[in-house]
């Protein structure tokens, strides 16, 4: 099992490398625009109107069954499933695998995460 540096994680947290990835390491993909790689917003639209990451896709949890075929992803894509502090997204991640997407995960300590590590214009709420 791969150990992640603790001050890439929120403090205490148990990351888990099947289902999750770092918010640096989903920031420095999503920053080189990378083919194979997609940030996926899963928080609902007030939360969105609050704090989000320009370019990040944005599906309401309660809308990604529906919704999965507007993905264009295939399994070998990752898909970097962000939410507020990482707990829905780490549901949303193991339901996608289940649906056939394994390259997803979860981005640890969400966006509240991601304003304190690598962009810190974006609010924290």
């Amino acid at each position: 099992m791969t150990q992640q540096p603790q001050s890439e994680n929120p403090p205490n947290w148990s990351f888990k490398p099947e289902l999750e990835i770092s918010v640096p390491d989903a920031a420095a993909r999503f920053e080189r625009s990378e083919d194979d790689f997609l940030l996926l917003d899963i928080r609902e639209p007030d939360e969105l109107a609050v704090a989000s990451i320009d370019g990040a896709l944005h599906i309401p949890l309660g809308d990604i069954h529906a919704r999965l075929s507007e993905l264009n992803a295939d399994e070998d894509t990752t898909i970097a499933v962000i939410c507020h502090s990482g707990r829905r997204s780490l549901k949303a991640a193991l339901f996608m695998q289940q649906m056939g997407l394994p390259g997803t995960r979860s981005v640890a300590g969400g966006i509240d995460w991601w304003s304190l590590k690598i962009d810190p214009t974006i609010p924290r709420y």
